[in-house]
């Protein structure tokens, strides 16, 4: 038997034997490893056997579709077609389920991917407990330090702070009023007499009064 007629033969039998359609790609994949069949003879030798009408070819646009002629199968009687029926639904529930289970591995996976890896977990752990052993530091320097203002104390300068800005509130609008009553009879602008007199405004030294 040549080469041709060999390749030919397996492909009748495996279609035969499978009877279920596949493409010229199909039986490539599915045969070339044991069999060790080119492409193009795997190709060559279906559409002969279509020609001589031992398998059937259908098209679905682009895409040849090959597979075993049905005439040679015996019919089949109500019982047999209930058990396919039966099987096909049983598949169908374990595809079902498989894909699911594929889905949740798939997202298991993503998961652990984006997770960190056991040696970032250790540098990471590593990390926090330097930095702890540093907080630990600063906290102990500051709870044994002896200039800590008392509750009495910080109340005292906040009381003294709204005096002392009360005041200069005051003593701002006072100027503000002598400097603005000169300016009245005065020829020049304001920003020249302030320069005559020497006075600085809190804008000049860029201070801002605080609020009380």
């Amino acid at each position: 038997m040549s080469k041709k007629d060999n390749c030919a033969s397996v492909i009748l039998a495996y279609l035969n034997e499978k009877n279920r359609p596949y493409s010229a790609q199909d039986v490539f994949c599915n045969l070339q490893k044991q069999h060790g069949l080119g492409k193009t003879a795997v190709v060559k030798a279906m559409e002969l056997l279509a020609i001589e009408g031992k398998i059937k070819e259908k098209i679905y646009g682009k895409q040849k579709i090959y597979f075993a002629d049905q005439a040679q199968f015996k019919d089949m009687n109500d019982t047999d077609l209930k058990a396919m029926d039966c099987q096909l639904s049983e598949l169908n529930t374990e595809a079902l389920s498989l894909t699911q289970t594929c889905r949740q591995l798939d997202a298991e996976l993503k998961e652990l991917n984006n997770s960190l890896t056991t040696e970032e977990m250790m540098s990471e752990i590593q990390q926090l407990k330097e930095e702890y052993s540093s907080y630990r530091v600063r906290l102990e320097k500051i709870k044994s330090a002896t200039n800590h203002v008392t509750p009495e104390e910080k109340e005292k300068v906040y009381k003294e702070q709204k005096v002392y800005v009360k005041e200069w509130k005051k003593r701002k609008r006072l100027a503000s009023d002598m400097i603005n009553a000169i300016l009245e009879g005065y020829p020049k602008s304001k920003k020249e007499f302030l320069e005559e007199v020497g006075v600085e405004t809190d804008e000049d030294c860029k201070v801002v009064v605080p609020n009380a």
